[in-house]
């Protein structure tokens, strides 16, 4: 069973459930509402100077950062104290992007051109540079427990990283990469590994130690696309890497050589995995039914039903033929996502954007494959179970679990398009995002797992 909030307006997509999983933080154009999760009512109001671009809580949910990068400004809410506020103001260098530090009371600004990353401390008010930030994908990433920070660097040509200590922000280590052109870098969750990746031009995954060591280089082929996405389980166990040749790629934390490759057929002949079909159908309309009084209610009488039949192999996936000669083509594997508890792993091949593929790590086989009516435009797992929340940008929800698949229709006036999703910390609610709407959507979690 599931229970479904009112609308809300918010714009940019900018909603945010606060770390302790108490209060929703929403932006409207150029105000910040700060509403209480469990009743919904509007705790606090904040104008800001502009339309908000980025907006995210302190680790601690007492300050939210609200981010105008059109004209360099950076606003800071208390939520303890309404009436102090801080402005950052960049000035004519410009402002790109916008964080928290892990400890909630520095901001780290990364300014046009990626010139550099100016370190604002809230307590004290000092300002640190960091030169040489590298423009790539992925380029700043903070050791799961705050300590640490690895940044990505460009100079002479060359590609480094440096690692610093975040309480005072000094160089504890900086190294050159064996990389042509750096494109991200992750820690993984205990902190032990720093994963570096290399442009989709050349295939190269390389491994770090803390203290800059190259502890091992994984390639899987050359002279072709290479890595598209790259992510490592919640127990640091296995680090997934997804490429345009439409395979994942698991390597183990020891050897950190592949045990295993997971492909995405068009034709899918296992006998073992479950493939979900969502079928839809439009209910038939009776004279009846169409009296002044249905009409009016709006589109709910036409809304289009739908639920999952289980197809059995062979299955003939929908594959759509990448544009070869347009950068950034779309095919290969550039969505990757485990389960909290690194059991299971979702992914989306994207030439075949309709269906998401769960395999189990355990058994390392395909568990089952979700084929939509529509492309997937979002995907994520509960933060507390194994369970996969998805969205197609359709009025539905789609739920999978060990247990089966369910579509759930989103009930509210004149039909609610679900763009985007994510979970509360608690793994009881999801919030849903429309354009310019949100709605949440409570689990009924305790009736599910008696």
């Amino acid at each position: 069973m599931m229970n479904f909030s009112e609308v809300f307006k918010q714009s940019n997509q900018l909603c945010k459930v606060s770390p302790d999983g108490k209060y929703l933080a929403t932006c409207v154009q150029y105000r910040l509402v700060v509403r209480d999760m469990s009743t919904l009512q509007i705790l606090q109001l904040y104008t800001c100077l502009d339309q908000i671009s980025h907006m995210e809580w302190s680790s601690d949910s007492l300050l939210i950062l609200c981010a105008m990068y059109k004209r360099g400004i950076v606003q800071v809410w208390s939520l303890e104290q309404p009436d102090w506020h801080c402005k950052i103001d960049e000035g004519s260098i410009g402002l790109l992007s916008s964080r928290w530090s892990p400890d909630g009371r520095h901001i780290l600004n990364t300014t046009e051109f990626h010139l550099r990353v100016t370190v604002w401390s809230l307590c004290t008010k000092a300002v640190s540079y960091i030169k040489y930030p590298k423009a790539c994908q992925k380029g700043i990433d903070f050791s799961r427990d705050g300590c640490y920070m690895a940044l990505a660097e460009r100079r002479d040509c060359k590609d480094y990283v440096s690692v610093f200590v975040c309480d005072d922000w000094h160089l504890l280590r900086h190294f050159e990469t064996e990389t042509q052109d750096l494109a991200g870098l992750e820690w993984s969750p205990n902190g032990c590994v720093l994963a570096v990746w290399d442009s989709c031009l050349e295939y190269k995954v390389l491994m770090y130690s803390l203290d800059g060591r190259l502890l091992s280089t994984y390639s899987a082929y050359e002279w072709s696309l290479g890595v598209k996405s790259v992510t490592w389980s919640p127990s640091s166990q296995f680090l997934a890497i997804g490429s345009y040749d439409e395979k994942v790629r698991i390597l183990n934390h020891i050897t950190w050589k592949k045990i295993t490759q997971f492909e995405h057929p068009a034709t899918i002949n296992n006998t073992k995995a479950v493939v979900y079909k969502e079928v839809e159908r439009r209910p038939a309309v009776g004279s009846d039914d169409l009296s002044l009084h249905n009409i009016s209610i709006g589109t709910t009488l036409f809304n289009t039903q739908s639920k999952y039949e289980i197809s059995p192999p062979p299955v003939q996936m929908y594959v759509t033929k990448p544009d070869a000669d347009r950068a950034n083509p779309k095919i290969g594997v550039a969505a990757l996502s485990f389960s909290s508890d690194s059991r299971y792993l979702a992914t989306k091949n994207d030439n075949m954007a309709s269906a998401v593929w769960v395999w189990d790590m355990q058994k390392m086989t395909l568990e089952a494959v979700l084929e939509q009516s529509s492309a997937v435009r979002c995907f994520q797992w509960d933060p507390r179970r194994p369970r996969l929340a998805l969205c197609t940008g359709n009025s539905k929800l789609y739920l999978w679990s060990p247990a089966g698949c369910v579509s759930v229709q989103v009930p509210t006036e004149g039909g609610f398009q679900v763009h985007s999703l994510t979970w509360h910390c608690s793994g009881d609610s999801l919030i849903l995002l429309s354009k310019e709407q949100l709605c949440l959507c409570y689990m009924d979690t305790e009736q599910e797992e008696k």
